[in-house]
């Protein structure tokens, strides 16, 4: 009996599972790519109204249509390539830039049954395409043949290599109270208390960290415009300097998602609210939007420090104080397991 319903099982059924997995994956890279682009619009009009200029108005009703018209520009430019560079090289940095962002997306869980992939090792997943992303910027400033380009590419690898270990220690006392790895069993350990409390000095140096590791403003010395003429890719240009354009609007997304997943409950809503017709995916989004938004008014309010700030204020200050945390998490562990 059981064969014959067996082999009475449609095809499209058996493989439905694989299917649906499928296009989950892909509606949530194809939203996170759009946000990513959207980003750029709403983080120049919010520039420009808190330095009370207009910014993009121009296309479309208040400018909306700014970002199709960047978007086919950058389509339609030449896509120039230095006679002296490394092709291979130089082609392939921005593609490694955009791959990495995008798969680190895999393991954010959106809400409880919504998410790319469920690993049982997803930070470890992150951190590893997040080590691998600094390959994206060796590539690109090496192989341009441009000194400024050079020089941002050592600013970035060392500067990412640095605070990736104070962004991985800083997470260690995460793991340590909730006892995996999984993102989706972090968010679930939140439930009564949510990890931004007792974890509060690992949150401030997950912040700083992924800010550097973003190379976002203040932490953008590998591009700094006064100094290296934007850094390690002055010499890209059409859907290559776009690759990179977005592949950093994707990572301060990834990294206000991790935010909102490791600290504050993820999908959870606050104080353990009911409300009817509110899914769980709105509480993701709108908490991961407030620190979308608090990128964005760092870079209009926050100085540049100099690079060997920058270096010092990591090792001397960010890898004690993550230090001393993951010490004192253990230590609080072990005295309530006794």
């Amino acid at each position: 009996m059981n064969q014959e319903i067996i082999r009475q099982t449609p095809l499209w059924a058996e493989n439905w599972p694989i299917a649906y997995s499928v296009i989950q994956a892909v509606v949530i890279l194809l939203v996170v790519v759009l946000v990513a682009a959207l980003m750029s619009f709403i983080e120049r009009r919010l520039l420009a109204l808190w330095q009370d200029r207009y910014g993009p108005n121009r296309v479309g009703p208040g400018g909306m249509f700014q970002i199709v018209a960047d978007m086919l520009k950058i389509m339609f430019k030449e896509d120039w390539t230095p006679k002296f560079a490394d092709k291979l090289t130089f082609r392939l940095a921005p593609a490694v830039a955009m791959a990495t962002a995008v798969l680190s997306f895999m393991v954010i869980p959106v809400s409880p049954t919504l998410g790319v992939a469920d690993m049982s090792i997803g930070l470890l997943f992150f951190m590893a395409m997040a080590g691998i992303a600094v390959y994206a910027v060796l590539f690109g400033g090496w192989a341009s043949n441009n000194k400024y380009s050079l020089l941002g590419g050592l600013r970035s690898a060392a500067q990412t290599i640095s605070y990736e270990v104070f962004l991985g220690i800083s997470l260690m006392g995460v793991v340590a109270i909730a006892g995996s790895f999984n993102l989706r069993e972090i968010v679930e350990a939140q439930r009564d208390v949510w990890f931004v409390i007792p974890q509060f000095l690992g949150f401030l140096i997950f912040v700083v960290a992924g800010v550097a590791v973003t190379h976002r403003h203040p932490f953008d010395q590998p591009e700094a415009e006064q100094e290296l003429a934007e850094g390690y890719h002055v010499e890209y240009g059409g859907m290559k300097w776009g690759m990179f354009f977005v592949a950093e609007y994707v990572n301060v997304v990834l990294i206000s998602a991790l935010i909102v997943t490791l600290f504050f409950g993820g999908w959870l809503a606050p104080f353990n609210l009911e409300i009817p017709f509110v899914p769980p995916v709105f509480w993701f989004v709108i908490k991961t939007a407030f620190f979308v938004m608090m990128f964005v008014l760092a870079r209009g309010s926050l100085m540049r420090p100099r690079y060997d700030q920058v270096m010092n204020f990591g090792w001397k200050i960010c890898l004690p104080l993550a230090l001393v945390n993951l010490l004192v998490t253990g230590a609080v562990i072990l005295m309530n397991q006794a």
